[in-house]
């Protein structure tokens, strides 16, 4: 027998481990037992038999004389004399080598055990793919219905057992549980130990689940064979009552059900299916039935229900004379179980017929559609040939003779082909008899084009007839061969012809046409197989194919294709998307673009991805100028419309703004006005400051250019939102909708530059405008930055020097020729200016919001209409109401115009506007003399305020405001010194520290030199303010010792109201001042105005100072304060101040007693917490210290997270 039949498998070991082998034999054997050892084979005689005894096993390989070949190849090597040994590696890989594993794994467990283990067994068992592979189960176990896995490891275990009852060394104990194993022993050796017996027990789990499904396999064919007799006799005699369904029926029907879902894209409902049969894994078949093979799908069932064979049975011919009840009653439900399998058998015959019938019917379909589109084709270009020929009639066709007359006709294969798939004619002569067999022989003529079969793959090539053009003909070989032995020569060369992709290879196009029509059909096929990344690479392909495509229905799927390509395209795909559409509009023109593209659009409007939604919005907008006019302004501006007020994505709403801006410059229907209208308000009051932005980029400048066509932006647009505004302020009189104000405000400001264009452009000099001469270039300067290019008057006016034609023009007009016969000016002066400046005398001035909006829009005006505008026509205006003269101080009017948001917005937005010495000499006589006469007259300071804090927020001008309060510091009315004092509070945040300790200090200490207490008083919140924002040390003790002089001067004990400014003071500037002031010389001085105000007699003064206390106090608690402050003045002064409100107000005494009890609570945590420090760090030290080491400990551990919880189980 040969040595190569010892291995069952006949798998060869390497040479690595032959190597092994060699050199374990050479290194153990003797030179005195050389000649003996070769002398043995690895066959011996049976008498040395005892060692195959040993080894034996339950699998089966050949043997000599019924010893096992391995065992007798082991007997073999262990013959010889007593000196000879054996290599335990030798041994290890023979059984390895012959399928042994229970044996090879008691030896590897033995040689552990003793501490000799073996790299080639450690290394097999240890590897999952060695048992994952074995697919020969020997006889033997497969009798016995179990795996490798489990009597393997029941007899390991058994004999360990009994090996450590019969020893009494300590050994490991068994590998089959973790909590056996005893880490102890290996900690000190490592965890190679403890990674050989996890792999050993990953092994033996695996085949403990390939035992659980064997059985269950076993228990799902019994429940399977079940057949309640009596029950299914009871359901076939009563055919109206429905037999239950089995356990094994639902799951293999939820399965279908579940793999229905999922291939329609039913994902939900397939998702809420499986949590309904949570005790199912709809992802593997075998859940089902391990042993039960998988049905077709539910589709294939549906269609195969009505068509399969009406099964064998055994009947009775029944007479008109025999009586039913003749019959036996069992007769129709008995059916034998010979019966039964072979009908089951017959069935499953039928359904692989079937299946393979049906096979071949959809690929005739196939072949069916093919020809009918060829048909179609050749029909329409025979038609096409004939009206050539007819106009044409000197040209001649050429086509090859044939014995069919209809094949005299030029034919074209579906455009123009070479069709390599049929045979036509020989290209040589033939007899008769050769002509009749080779046409016998073939399944397709010249005049169908029909395809051929599979064993006729190769005919010759042979172009179809054309115009002017000749037959390719090839070299005949001068052999006397029959046509019927070169086709079947030819056959065994493999093609596909009969397929999709064999029958559109076989054919090569010849024409444009051709050519287009096989993207056609070719093109739905390639697109679901590119990479989602580079689908943008086909969207040429795809363009070019729909524009050039004669079929309708093909070019509407390749435009489905093209907007479906990506799943959700990016924004570098979506420009590609694009430029494709607009290159196939200006190809196809605008019947087209409606008909095929728009309903590609208005199908993706509520897809589920905002970023295909976004693909079609701005698809209305790049498709816009190849519309016709009516799409324009309806179909286009609805499903825009629709966008903008039911999607939910804002940069879908972003692009829907800038498509209907698109729109506006290409609608020309007048009574479209209202709607664009109400769409700019519906963009102005989006909640996305995105979309907002898009609207005064976009839209407005597009609406408004549109509304200077139609002639109504000074007389219906503009109006529309003063209208709204002035309407807002009346209804706001109770609280004004600040966002609404906005939102139209900035709608008139984004129209200012198109209402200045409007004024170029109907101005009287427009005629005499001419770019020839030396035109001085416009400053840069000159107008404000705008917010977008379409709100540039260059682009507006056309260009730039255009603009600067005008600009020219339009200076030399209002200085020296004025305004008659400007319509479009005297509109802006005589009418929009007068109800502007009403509108700003109606708004509130303590809001600082809409005094900053209006300013702006002021200042945005002025700057747009020039300077000589501005100085001419806007300020003349507003002085005309102001009134600041002398005379009219302690007139109600003057005086109530002054109070109101008028003064900030002149000051701010129009004497602003430009910055030469003499407009801030204007704006300082000006501020001068609002606080002047708001002073003299004892008027509220909220205007001046106003102007005072938008003009603070720009670091430009304060030099400017400093220069108007040192006017009021040196003025000799105390009344305006008092509100210079007030208003040095309002300029000082944000200005630097060296312009306060330069100027602002310096006026504050002049101010309280004064002889009236009055101005002392006023510079006290200013002082504050300066302790608040300011670090430099200096500054900072100068104004500590006013405020301490304030506090410390007997003259000013009986100061009511400076003691109730320091308090608010302090409660103010408190929380945010340097925490040295704060802990050094507020809360002391807290505390004694707390203690004196316990003493005050007159109840009014005492309880206006507990308020201001309480106020403070409040504020102050939310700081950091160290436990001696809070014990030697925090809870001292919130003592007193209870004592106070428990007489006078009894509601913020409960208030203050929770507030000092949360302060003692403090202090008392504060001492608790000295007391343990030192033992809380001493604990904390052992914490860690066990914490680590228990850490170390675990980190060294490599099992999973369920083998960790048996390592705290206790050793048994």
């Amino acid at each position: 027998m040969a040595a190569g039949n010892v291995n069952p498998f006949n798998v060869s070991d390497s040479e690595e481990e032959a190597e092994q082998r060699q050199d374990g034999a050479d290194t153990e054997r003797s030179p005195s037992d050389e000649a003996q050892g070769h002398s043995l084979g690895p066959f011996s005689p049976p008498a040395y038999s005892e060692p195959a005894i040993l080894l034996s096993s339950n699998r089966t390989s050949p043997s000599v004389d019924g010893i096992p070949a391995s065992a007798a190849a082991v007997a073999g090597i262990g013959v010889g004399s007593a000196e000879t040994r054996v290599s335990l590696d030798a041994i290890a890989a023979q059984l390895l080598r012959d399928q042994y594993i229970l044996t090879a794994l008691e030896l590897h467990t033995e040689l552990l055990e003793a501490g000799r283990e073996l790299p080639r067994l450690r290394d097999y068992f240890s590897n999952p793919g060695n048992f994952e592979r074995q697919s020969g189960t020997p006889p033997a176990c497969k009798e016995q219905g179990v795996g490798p896995g489990g009597p393997l490891t029941a007899q390991v275990q058994d004999r360990k057992r009994r090996k450590r009852e019969a020893h009494t060394r300590d050994r490991a104990g068994s590998i089959s549980t973790l909590d056996s194993l005893d880490f102890a022993r290996y900690s000190d050796d490592g965890n190679r130990e403890s990674d050989e017996r996890v792999a050993v027990l990953e092994f033996e789990l695996r085949k403990a689940k390939e035992t659980i499904q064997a059985l269950r396999a076993n228990l799902t064919q019994a429940a399977e064979c079940e057949n309640p007799s009596q029950e299914r006799k009871n359901y076939k005699s009563s055919p109206e009552i429905q037999e239950p369904i089995r356990p094994l029926e639902k799951r293999a029907l939820n399965f279908l059900v579940n793999e229905y879902l999922l291939k329609n894209e039913y994902k939900l409902t397939s998702i809420t299916f499986s949590d309904e049969n949570d005790d199912q894994d709809f992802e593997l078949w075998d859940d089902v039935g391990l042993n039960i093979p998988k049905p077709p799908d539910l589709l294939h069932l549906y269609r195969n229900c009505g068509n399969s064979l009406t099964l064998h049975r055994d009947t009775v011919d029944v007479a008109v004379s025999v009586d039913p009840s003749d019959l036996p009653g069992d007769y129709f439900t008995q059916e034998p179980v010979q019966q039964t399998e072979a009908i089951q058998q017959q069935q499953q015959q039928q359904q692989e017929v079937v299946q393979e019938l049906e096979y071949q019917i959809s690929l005739l379909n196939s072949e069916k559609q093919s020809l009918a589109e060829q048909i179609k084709k050749l029909q329409s270009d025979i038609q096409a040939l004939q009206r050539n020929v007819s106009s044409e009639p000197t040209t001649v066709v050429k086509s090859t003779p044939s014995k069919d007359p209809l094949c005299d006709k030029p034919h074209l294969d579906n455009g123009q082909y070479l069709d390599i798939r049929g045979v036509t004619e020989t290209d040589g002569p033939l007899d008769a008899n050769t002509t009749k067999t080779s046409t016998t022989t073939t399944t397709t003529t010249d005049c169908t084009e029909s395809t051929t079969t599979a064993t006729q793959p190769h005919n010759k090539l042979k172009s179809q007839s054309q115009q002017g053009k000749t037959a390719v003909k090839f070299d005949q070989p001068n052999r006397k061969l029959s046509p019927v032995f070169h086709q079947a020569l030819l056959s065994f060369c493999r093609m596909s012809a009969d397929s999709r992709l064999g029958s559109e290879v076989s054919r090569i196009a010849d024409s444009e046409q051709s050519v287009m029509l096989m993207l056609g059909r070719c093109l739905p096929h390639i697109v679901p197989n590119v990479l989602l990344a580079k689908r943008e690479e086909l969207i040429p392909l795809i363009l070019c194919t729909a524009c050039l495509h004669p079929e309708p229905k093909e070019r509407d799927q390749l435009l489905h294709i093209l907007f479906n390509l990506i799943k959700r395209p990016d924004d570098e795909q979506r420009q590609m998307i694009l430029t494709g559409c607009v290159a196939f509009a200006r190809h196809v023109g605008p019947t087209r673009v409606e008909a095929e593209l728009l309903p590609q659009c208005w199908e993706q409007i509520n897809h589920k991805y905002p970023e295909r939604r976004l693909l079609v919005a701005e698809a209305c907008g790049a498709l816009a100028p190849y519309l016709p006019k009516e799409i324009r302004s309806s179909l286009v501006l609805s499903m825009l419309q629709q966008m903008l007020a039911e999607d939910k994505a804002d940069m879908v709403r972003e692009a829907v703004v800038k498509s209907l801006g698109i729109i506006m410059g290409y609608i020309d229907d007048p009574d479209k006005y209202s709607q664009g209208f109400e769409l700019m308000l519906l963009s102005l009051g989006d909640p996305s400051e995105r979309v907002v932005s898009a609207t005064h980029q976009v839209f407005i400048p597009a609406f408004a250019a549109w509304c200077t066509e139609l002639g109504n932006l000074q007389s219906q647009l503009i109006p529309s939102l003063l209208t709204r505004i002035e309407k807002l302020l009346k209804q706001g009189e109770y609280g004004l909708d600040e966002h609404k104000l906005h939102m139209y405000l900035s709608a008139l400001q984004s129209l200012i530059p198109s209402l200045f264009a409007v004024l170029l452009q109907n101005a009287p000099f427009t005629s005499r405008a001419n770019l020839q001469g030396d035109v001085p270039p416009i400053e840069v300067t000159r107008f404000p930055r705008p917010a977008s290019p379409l709100q540039d008057v260059a682009t507006i006016v056309g260009s730039r020097e255009q603009l600067a034609v005008l600009l020219q023009l339009y200076d030399h007009q209002l200085q020296h020729e004025g305004t008659t016969g400007w319509d479009s000016l005297l509109w802006v002066v005589n009418q929009f200016l007068p109800q502007l400046i009403e509108i700003v005398g109606r708004i509130n001035v303590t809001s600082s919001t809409c005094v900053h909006e209006f300013s702006r829009f002021f200042w945005r005006l002025c700057r747009t209409f020039g300077k000589i505008f501005t100085n001419t026509k806007v300020k003349p205006q507003f002085q005309e109401i102001l009134r600041l003269s002398e005379e009219n101080v302690d007139a109600s009017a003057g005086n109530g115009i002054l109070t109101k948001a008028t003064v900030p917005i002149y000051a701010t937005g129009v004497l602003t506007c430009y910055n030469q010495e003499e407009d801030r000499k204007l704006l300082v006589g000006f501020l001068e003399d609002v606080m002047t006469t708001l002073s003299l007259s004892h008027a509220p300071l909220d205007s001046l305020k106003a102007s005072f804090v938008e003009l603070g927020a720009n670091p430009a001008y304060h030099e400017l405001l400093l220069t108007v309060l040192w006017y009021g510091v040196v003025h000799t009315s105390a009344l305006v010194r008092c509100t210079a004092a007030r208003m040095f509070e309002l300029v000082l945040r944000g200005m630097s520290e060296a312009l306060i300790d330069k100027r602002v200090a310096p006026a504050l200490i002049t101010l309280c030199s004064g002889p009236e207490f009055s101005v002392r008083i006023s510079t006290i919140p200013a002082f504050g303010t300066i302790m608040e924002t300011v670090t430099q040390k200096e500054l900072l003790e100068r104004v500590k010792m006013q405020l301490a002089s304030f506090l410390e001067d007997p003259q000013y004990q009986d100061q009511h109201s400076l003691h109730m400014e320091i308090i608010k003071t302090f409660g103010r500037v408190g929380p945010n001042a340097e925490p040295r002031f704060r802990d050094e010389f507020v809360l002391p001085h807290l505390h004694k105005l707390a203690l004196c105000n316990n003493q005050q007699t007159v109840e009014s003064k005492r309880i206006d100072i507990a308020t201001q206390l309480f106020e403070a106090y409040s504020a102050l608690s939310c700081c950091f304060i160290s436990e001696e402050l809070m014990v030697n003045h925090f809870l001292p002064g919130l003592r007193c101040l209870r004592t106070d409100m428990e007489q006078l107000s009894p509601e913020h005494e409960v208030i203050l007693s929770s507030m000092i009890k949360e302060c003692e609570i403090k202090v008392e945590n504060k001492g608790i917490g000295e007391a343990q420090g030192s033992i809380s760090i001493a604990a904390s030290l052992v914490g860690e210290d066990a914490k680590t080491k228990f850490l170390s400990k675990m980190g060294q551990l490599t099992t999973s997270g369920a083998m960790l919880a048996n390592v705290f189980q206790r050793k048994k």
